[in-house]
């Protein structure tokens, strides 16, 4: 190859690589310029994201997407989604940012970015009082409800292979499916469990054993390092002024964990 052939390619390439870099960092300013942040939210998710009896959207996810948006200086645009449609409307830029009791999971890092942990989502198997549930081995044979593209679907597809798993595509319906009686054994978490007792109390509905605990964190697409560097900054501040933490306990009434606490410092 010609050393002048060879300069233009390097120079070409050199170019390149520095326009894609600032493609890649300039999500956050684009946001700033637009004035407005659109947040991806599942609702329906009792206790993290849902509507109360104004039909206005409350819970911690929601409240936690609020102080961001606020702190950042701009408009907080909410992006309603299921559980399954989290990612890929992150993926297809429907969204800027995903804030919706989203675990993280080597699987889910192959294709997305994850801020620190804000907060945790515990994951149980629950069902009527009467039926003997002690692990993964009782479920053999018996239908089990949950949420698909779940960290729930994942752990119960793993592990409970002698299962007939019923999916569903967000919380509210899986909620209604046990209310209802479709299915007497669901995979969720104990917000969820709360709802179904309140909503059937004569069904008798108990936790029966815990599956996993998972850190939550906010997700960003992949190669966005200002955007991803401001929300860690973000986090880390709100972790360690205790804002994160009060919202946390005041919809799940208990304090987060100290790992994630001690994540700040």
């Amino acid at each position: 190859m010609k050393l002048k052939t060879f300069l233009t390619q390097a120079c070409a390439a050199v170019m390149l690589g520095a326009i894609a870099h600032a493609a890649m960092a300039d999500q956050l300013d684009d946001i700033k310029k637009a004035g407005k942040i659109r947040i991806a939210i599942a609702m329906g998710t009792p206790l993290y994201s849902y509507a109360d009896a104004n039909l206005q959207p409350v819970g911690s996810d929601v409240e936690t997407a609020k102080l961001l948006a606020q702190d950042l200086g701009v408009k907080l645009d909410i992006v309603s989604v299921t559980n399954a449609a989290r990612i890929p409307t992150l993926q297809s830029n429907r969204a800027d940012i995903v804030v919706a009791d989203l675990a993280i999971s080597p699987e889910r890092e192959k294709v997305i970015d994850f801020s620190m942990p804000y907060a945790v989502i515990s994951i149980i198997v629950g069902a009527p009082k009467s039926m003997v549930i002690k692990g993964y081995d009782d479920l053999n044979g018996k239908r089990i409800g949950l949420t698909r593209a779940t960290v729930n679907d994942t752990l119960t597809t793993q592990n409970a292979k002698g299962a007939q798993i019923v999916r569903y595509e967000d919380d509210a319906t899986l909620i209604t499916s046990m209310v209802t009686g479709q299915v007497d054994i669901f995979s969720s978490t104990p917000s969820n469990l709360g709802e179904m007792q309140k909503r059937a109390p004569d069904k008798h509905l108990e936790l029966k054993f815990a599956q996993t605990e998972f850190n939550l964190g906010i997700a960003l697409n992949k190669n966005q390092p200002a955007l991803k560097a401001w929300i860690n900054n973000w986090v880390k501040t709100n972790l360690k002024n205790g804002k994160l933490n009060a919202i946390y306990k005041k919809y799940h009434g208990r304090d987060l964990p100290e790992s994630v606490i001690k994540g700040a410092a």
